[in-house]
């Protein structure tokens, strides 16, 4: 445990110099010897009690200052965190042996365009619903044909000896007309269903309505939220699997057009036909729609990108040894990588093997 000195009632630590005692004895005496006074003709070197009292609280103030100690200033940054701030502004500079050993490949980044694109979702229709509209309209189809043929051959047969009773032909008549209004109801529950737009219009015979029926190509009701798209119809959508990883395959539907609303679902309705896919019927999908001019820029690979402090980057050669990172947005993701409107070139050489590894020797030597 440290010494202590004590002066006038007041503990000081033993470390405080000789000077500061002897400067603390010395103000003490001179205060109290200027402070006597003469008691029947003689000189009283008794102190007083106002002269005890300055003469503590000097002491005590000497202390407190000598207590003190002075503020710490800063430490100076070292000079390596500069030159590493520096190094990571120009990039890395590798020698050729160190790029072939570390496994670095380079590839140049071409120009593209992408038009902006709204999100939404898809749900692939079982044909089983479709099957049975393409059934019962066959079914309508071909009762409203024996009516009508029963009819006329009830007309031609008027006026001759083998001519049908009145009374026949009145039944034929109310007949075919039963089996035509099952026929139109048939068509407008396709209509009503479908959409009244769709690729076969009124021919029900059509082949794209029997390869939905027969399993070779899929219907997907897409659904964008209210006011996602403008008036007109997309040219083309592009689905994908729901969960899939990044640069998963998406499908391109060329065939859309406008579907009936969803009373379940707020938003706007499209049909499109999914042909040679993967996707199972009554599967949900992520939907991509285009909703403004395409815009141009570059792809950067999925495996080129690196992320540290939360942000995405890439790194760019730009000379031959010299490696910068480069931020990139992620927020457009296409099916071969991030579409980059600025920051990269057409042209630039993107490191798309051990972009890892130079991340690692920055951040390393910039620890350093």
């Amino acid at each position: 445990m440290a010494e202590h000195c004590e002066y006038l009632g007041v503990r000081a630590p033993a470390r405080m110099s000789e000077a500061i005692h002897a400067e603390v004895e010395t103000a003490t005496m001179n205060v109290i010897g200027g402070s006597s006074h003469l008691v029947a003709g003689r000189r009283s070197t008794r102190p007083t009690f106002a002269a005890l009292g300055f003469a503590a609280l000097g002491v005590s103030v000497m202390l407190l200052v000598s207590c003190q100690r002075a503020p710490s200033a800063e430490p100076a940054q070292p000079a390596e965190a500069k030159e590493g701030a520096a190094a990571e502004a120009d990039g890395l500079m590798l020698k050729p042996d160190e790029i072939e050993k570390a496994g670095i490949k380079t590839t140049a980044a071409t120009a593209t365009q992408h038009a902006p694109e709204s999100a939404g979702y898809a749900l692939v229709i079982t044909r089983e619903a479709i099957a049975q509209s393409v059934a019962d309209l066959s079914s309508a189809a071909a009762v409203a044909r024996q009516s009508q043929a029963a009819l006329a051959r009830s007309r031609s047969l008027a006026g001759t000896p083998g001519a049908m009773p009145i009374e026949a032909q009145e039944t034929a008549e109310r007949q075919a007309s039963v089996d035509q209004a099952a026929l139109v109801l048939a068509q407008r529950r396709v209509s009503a269903t479908y959409g009244r737009n769709a690729p076969w219009k009124d021919n029900y015979a059509s082949p794209a309505l029997a390869a939905l029926a027969g399993g070779e190509a899929k219907l997907a009701r897409v659904t964008f939220p209210l006011g996602a798209l403008g008036p007109a119809v997309p040219a083309k959508l592009r689905l994908a699997h729901m969960g899939g990883s990044l640069g998963t395959k998406r499908f391109e539907v060329g065939t859309v057009w406008s579907a009936p609303a969803d009373a379940t679902l707020p938003g706007r309705s499209l049909f499109g036909i999914l042909k040679d896919s993967d996707v199972a019927e009554g599967e949900r999908l992520l939907a991509w729609a285009p909703v403004g001019a395409p815009e141009p820029g570059v792809v950067v690979p999925y495996p080129a990108v690196v992320i540290s402090g939360g942000k995405y980057w890439c790194y760019v050669e730009e000379k031959p040894g010299q490696f910068v990172r480069t931020e990139i947005d992620p927020g457009v993701p296409t099916d071969e990588g991030y579409f980059v409107k600025e920051g990269i070139a057409a042209g630039a050489n993107i490191v798309t093997t051990s972009a890892g590894e130079l991340l690692a020797r920055e951040l390393g030597a910039s620890a350093e």
